[in-house]
């Protein structure tokens, strides 16, 4: 099985959680950016309008922010914003931090948290002139995040003979997404055993021969 990162969008940013590997694990069935796999679920009659993020324009001097070390991508203005995110958020948000993606296209970043005036405004009034922050509302923080896709990835080899679990991970925008051979069959064992709100359950394919 492999543990998903917090890779979207097609790109990881400093601190992402590490890969997992299992056996038998494999890459979705069709070629969809990560982004795409993340985010695909089941799609109820009538889906609810997703809350349009709360978007923000930095207004700080370029160069402002601390500029790059050892393991950060680079020393521009939307690596810098996000390194600054990640630090804040590790050392005064824990409790409502989600994740972080990146879209380099549009020099911007997109934040999944908790809604919190006070981690808005940090992020907000830090961020460089040029860099656009889309901040998303979730309701669960990364550390309840990870430790969810850990409870499953701990829990591999409880369904042997039932489906195939290939690839179990946290996703920054709220949820844990899980890979298996055969959704039907998995979806209400996984329901039954960690509940439905934060995990989607989807196809995924055998290895490929390298």
């Amino acid at each position: 099985m492999r543990r998903r990162s917090k890779a979207s969008t097609g790109a990881t940013v400093a601190g992402a959680v590490a890969l997992l590997v299992l056996q038998g694990c494999g890459s979705e069935s069709d070629s969809q950016n990560v982004a795409d796999v993340h985010t695909r679920s089941s799609k109820p009659a009538h889906p609810a309008k997703p809350k349009a993020p709360t978007v923000c324009v930095g207004k700080q001097p370029v160069g402002s922010l601390p500029g790059p070390k050892h393991g950060e991508t680079d020393g521009t203005p939307l690596w810098r914003v996000m390194a600054y995110v990640e630090k804040r958020a590790d050392k005064h948000y824990r409790t409502v931090y989600t994740g972080l993606s990146v879209d380099q296209d549009h020099q911007a970043t997109d934040v999944y948290r908790i809604p919190s005036e006070a981690f808005d405004a940090d992020v907000c009034g830090a961020a460089e002139k040029g860099v656009t922050v889309r901040l998303h509302d979730t309701d669960i923080s990364e550390k309840d995040l990870t430790a969810l896709s850990d409870r499953i990835s701990a829990d591999m080899n409880r369904w042997d003979g039932m489906f195939e679990l290939r690839e179990v991970g946290p996703d920054v925008r709220g949820f844990v997404f899980v890979g298996v051979d055969d959704p039907a069959k998995a979806r209400p064992v996984i329901a039954k055993a960690f509940g439905k709100k934060h995990i989607r359950v989807r196809h995924v394919g055998p290895a490929s021969a390298r």
